[in-house]
């Protein structure tokens, strides 16, 4: 009897050893759920929705400052965007900024000092992100007698752009010519459209005009020819700045509430710009069906001499800040009445 209890006694011992060094819990036990139930994670927290990308609204006018958004347009049509966009065509910036100052867009393409002059009267409420084009004006005559700013002098000369880039530009590149805008008759026009019937019917006539107008008014006047560009004239000055026609600004509470959402439209638009600029028959293409110009074949001759150039961070900052400090030097009024900040510029670290 005490050898059957011995015996049964080390059973029990050498049973209890086995248990205690068994893992915890069978393989199965030990194994995550692969499918835990909706609405939780293997651990048993709620699971997060992904986020829903951002419905960005934005507006750009007639020309060349909405050029390189149209393959962004084409990218949130076909629905390969990070972003979601709405883009509002616009004839006149004066369309577009009530609208911006008021909330009902996020972003926007403008003339740079339209850009400033907003920041100026809003207490900052825009912030500039992009450069988005250089300069696009150009002097054009039916004749050979332009050949240099100084055969400007005492001629009649049709212009648009008073009161803002192309006025601005002139006046500046003539000044530092050791000439004054006042040498030179000038008519000022509302639009390039109704400087197109004067070219085609006087003689000798010149204008100063921006692409792509440049490129219909060649193509449909016989004769015409493109006797200065403004954008060369203000490099031959090497002061240190560019001559810079349009940016692209949001709202400054916008910017702060989205720093993803912008930080995904800059590298998208970056791209969009670039296919503008090298892929040109197929923007041509885009550039027409989202109504920025009206033919495919005039876009397609424009957009090369539209000088379409993509500038962010510390780069634009100082591209930008030296053009608005020449417009400031010859009228405060250019840009609103004072030189913005540092808050103008968007200029993020990994800039």
């Amino acid at each position: 009897m005490k050898k059957i209890l011995s015996l049964l006694l080390v059973l029990c011992m050498l049973l209890g050893m086995l248990v205690a060094c068994a893992p915890a819990g069978t393989p199965d036990d030990n194994k995550p759920e692969e499918n835990p139930p909706a609405g939780e994670t293997p651990g048993g927290e709620e699971e997060q929705p992904p986020a829903e990308p951002l419905t960005v609204h934005i507006a750009g006018m007639k020309g060349p400052t909405s050029l390189g958004l149209v393959k962004l347009m084409e990218d949130n049509t076909n629905k390969t965007s990070i972003n979601n966009y709405n883009f509002y065509v616009h004839t006149k910036a004066d369309e577009i900024t009530p609208k911006l100052i008021n909330g009902e867009l996020d972003m926007a393409a403008l003339p740079a000092n339209a850009a400033a002059t907003v920041f100026s009267r809003t207490n900052g409420a825009i912030t500039v992100l992009a450069v988005n084009t250089l300069g696009v004006v150009y002097v054009v005559e039916k004749g050979e007698s332009v050949q240099s700013l100084a055969d400007l002098a005492g001629k009649k000369i049709y212009a648009v752009g008073k009161g803002t880039t192309p006025e601005y530009g002139l006046s500046y590149i003539l000044s530092q010519n050791g000439m004054s805008i006042e040498d030179l008759e000038i008519e000022w026009k509302s639009e390039a459209t109704e400087i197109l019937p004067l070219l085609k019917t006087q003689e000798n006539a010149i204008a100063m005009i921006p692409q792509p107008f440049v490129t219909a008014a060649t193509t449909q006047v016989e004769g015409l020819r493109v006797a200065l560009s403004l954008n060369d004239e203000w490099n031959k000055l090497e002061n240190g700045s560019q001559f810079i026609t349009g940016v692209l600004v949001a709202r400054t509470e916008f910017v702060q509430k989205n720093p993803d959402a912008v930080y995904a439209f800059l590298r998208e638009y970056e791209e969009s710009l670039n296919y503008a600029k090298t892929e040109t028959a197929n923007a041509a293409h885009l550039v027409v069906k989202y109504g920025i110009m009206d033919a495919e074949p005039l876009a397609a001759k424009a957009l090369p001499n539209c000088n379409l150039q993509f500038m962010k961070g510390e780069e634009m900052k100082a591209a930008l800040s030296g053009y608005l400090k020449t417009l400031y030097d010859q009228n405060p009024q250019a840009v609103g009445g004072s030189l913005p900040g540092d808050g103008f510029y968007y200029v993020a670290a990994e800039d």
